[in-house]
């Protein structure tokens, strides 16, 4: 008995090692699979950055970090996994960010993610970040929503799409959320939400004869940005080139980061900086122009900066119908000079959106000073001036009329200029019947020949 006992007892004991040592080993053996931190990776092998290599792990359960042809085509509401590089966000606030992100594949726009403020500072341009969240969708615009993130190594900025010629496609869908760029577009509206500055703009804007409704988002690019201050010096036939986000409400309502005049137009002040013979681009209204001849045409041109002079501006005799008083023009040429007029040579121009016609300005008391110049090529008027001598070029009437005028004791020579109100206008015939010493009110425009030689356009005799 006592042997058998001592068996049972022997027998007890090799199975109690066996049971231990089988727990031991499932638990040698499930414990790597349950170290996700990078801090477990053993210390003789290198550890890898997520920017160098994605990890094999999904950051959650069944979701692997996406391409961008994967996160298309997931359902909405799945969840996804995506690394991207910040491109630019919204104001943080109550623990939450909303980020505009992009990688060399694509655009992703997350709404809302859990931010800490602390965390948020660290969201500068370029920072790559992974973010776990679920796929959703509002008016059009497909979004990470319920998100999370992380910060990884890794820094890239996204240069702007020209997407222009993709306006009113089925294409430019595909590029939702990228940071894409516009060029030629008319402004067709501008307002604000609520009525006054300080919250969103909405701006229509037209291409090919179609209008999109852009926005500028106050809580990206708000009061004070460049962006926002832009569109109050803005107005409506304004052409303009815009970069900006992608976003999608309905339709295209990309969110506007930066917006300037096509093509460099400059204005009156940097036109007037501008060295002789340098290329100028400007934006302006049409106040007269002289004969169209030899598909030439000579412009007066004025917006609220100041006035400019085309002079044999390349122009068909359909186009030369066109231009009508206050249509708006952008002129590209060269600044030049012939007896101190400066003038625009070799100039084109295309037919702009707008209309607008200067008043007549009053520089009488400017005759004889230095300030009257800045005035050139102005719609302007002279009240109180003497006829002190009326002739014609070339002996009689048919060709340009040359006045001279005095004004407290200095004479001052003026021009009627055929080729703007020749033989048959009002002006032209008004000189037939005017004697010298009579007194009259004139306006025109602020030519300058030397010294100040305004091409007469009315008279008026006091």
């Amino acid at each position: 008995m006592k042997r058998i006992a001592l068996l049972l007892l022997i027998a007890i004991l090799a199975l109690s090692c066996f049971a231990c040592g089988t727990t031991t080993n499932e638990e040698t053996t499930t414990a790597p699979e349950q170290q996700e931190e990078p801090t477990q990776t053993p210390t003789d092998e290198p550890t890898q950055t997520p920017t160098e290599e994605p990890t094999d792990e999904p950051v959650i359960p069944g979701v692997d970090v996406m391409t961008k042809a994967e996160y298309d085509a997931a359902e909405l509401d799945a969840p996804v996994v995506i690394e991207a590089y910040v491109q630019a966000h919204q104001s943080w606030w109550d623990n939450k960010i909303t980020v505009y992100l992009q990688n060399e594949e694509g655009a992703y726009f997350a709404y809302e993610m859990a931010c800490t403020e602390e965390d948020a500072a660290k969201l500068t341009k370029g920072t790559k970040i992974r973010v776990t969240g679920y796929k959703g969708e509002w008016a059009g615009e497909i979004e990470i929503m319920d998100a999370t993130f992380e910060i990884l190594e890794g820094n890239w900025v996204a240069e702007a799409l020209d997407v222009t010629d993709l306006l009113g496609t089925d294409e430019l869908i595909a590029h939702q959320n990228e940071f894409v760029k516009f060029t030629g577009l008319t402004i067709a509206a501008i307002s604000y939400k609520n009525g006054e500055p300080g919250d969103d703009i909405y701006v229509d804007v037209t291409y090919n004869g179609e209008t999109y409704s852009f926005c500028v988002e106050r809580y990206l690019t708000g009061p004070g940005t460049d962006v926002y201050e832009a569109f109050a010096t803005l107005q409506v036939g304004d052409v303009v080139d815009m970069e900006g986000f992608l976003y999608w409400y309905e339709s295209v309502n990309t969110h506007i980061t930066s917006v300037k005049k096509a093509n460099g137009a400059m204005t009156k002040a940097e036109y007037d900086a501008a060295e002789l013979d340098a290329p100028v681009v400007i934006e302006a209204y049409v106040q007269a122009h002289q004969s169209w001849w030899d598909n030439k045409i000579t412009v007066y041109l004025q917006n609220e900066e100041g006035a400019y002079f085309a002079y044999e501006m390349a122009c068909t005799e359909e186009d030369a119908a066109k231009l009508t008083k206050g249509t708006k023009i952008r002129v590209t040429g060269y600044k030049g000079e012939w007896a101190g007029e400066i003038e625009i040579m070799d100039a084109t121009f295309e037919i702009l959106e707008g209309n607008w016609v200067a008043e007549a300005l009053d520089v009488t008391d400017l005759l004889g000073t230095d300030e009257l110049i800045a005035h050139q090529n102005e719609f302007v008027k002279f009240t109180g001036l003497t006829i002190a001598a009326i002739s014609y070029k070339n002996g009689e009437p048919g060709d340009d009329i040359y006045v001279d005028v005095t004004y407290n004791g200095e004479t001052y020579s003026f021009c009627v200029e055929r080729y703007l109100t020749g033989p048959g206008t009002d002006v032209y015939e008004a000189f037939a019947t005017l004697q010298v010493g009579d007194v009259v009110d004139m306006e025109g425009f602020l030519y300058w020949y030397e010294s100040v030689n305004t091409h007469i356009t009315s008279v008026v005799k006091k």
